[in-house]
């Protein structure tokens, strides 16, 4: 199957997203195997993560709402963000993918989402942390990170990603930071507990 997406990536998205996509992919396969999740799953959400990513916003809207996915404010002004959940419905429905953990790893690989799998969490992180989204410390630090505690590493680029949304003037989903306080709790419930009592 993979010839069969890399042959649709290379009529439907541009080079430079293509190139994000086979790092995304390597990334989560490395980070499978790191923690003994299956490498072919990581592998073929990394490859699938952004099939929708160029599609228009009123095509998004509509292949949504099809699906019977609930399209809040938030993403009705900014429809971009359904790219995930719609690259989902399209790795079921022109790819025949059916395994619903590699589905929900592809939808949650921008916003993420509270109690996701951890084939989810490798998929988000890769996707993030990619060598090509730059190579501040920062970044290698949380690069670090996904292979020593993965809860921290999802709430740490969570945290890392809502900075830069907040630098500007663009939308933040209710979903990314319900996201980032579950693995906040998971990562380090003892730092709460003293937090709450200072």
């Amino acid at each position: 199957m993979r010839e069969q997406v890399l042959a649709w990536l290379a009529e439907n998205v541009p080079l430079n997203r293509i190139n994000h996509i086979l790092r995304v992919e390597q990334m989560a396969m490395d980070l499978a195997v790191h923690h003994n999740v299956d490498r072919f799953k990581a592998g073929e959400a990394g490859l699938m993560h952004d099939l929708a990513k160029n599609f228009q916003p009123q095509q998004l809207l509509q292949m949504a709402r099809a699906d019977g996915l609930e399209v809040d404010e938030v993403l009705e002004a900014n429809p971009r963000l359904l790219h995930a959940d719609v690259g989902a419905i399209v790795a079921r429905d022109v790819f025949g993918v059916k395994d619903e953990e590699v589905l929900r790893a592809i939808a949650n690989h921008t916003l993420g989402r509270p109690g996701m799998s951890l084939l989810s969490c490798i998929v988000f992180l890769a996707d993030s942390l990619e060598p090509g989204r730059g190579d501040t410390l920062e970044l290698q630090a949380l690069r670090q990170m996904c292979y020593q505690n993965i809860n921290q590493a999802v709430w740490k680029t969570s945290d890392y990603t809502l900075k830069l949304l907040m630098e500007g003037t663009r939308l933040i989903h209710p979903r990314a930071i319900a996201t980032r306080n579950w693995f906040v709790i998971r990562a380090k419930p003892e730092l709460l507990i003293m937090e709450s009592t200072t």
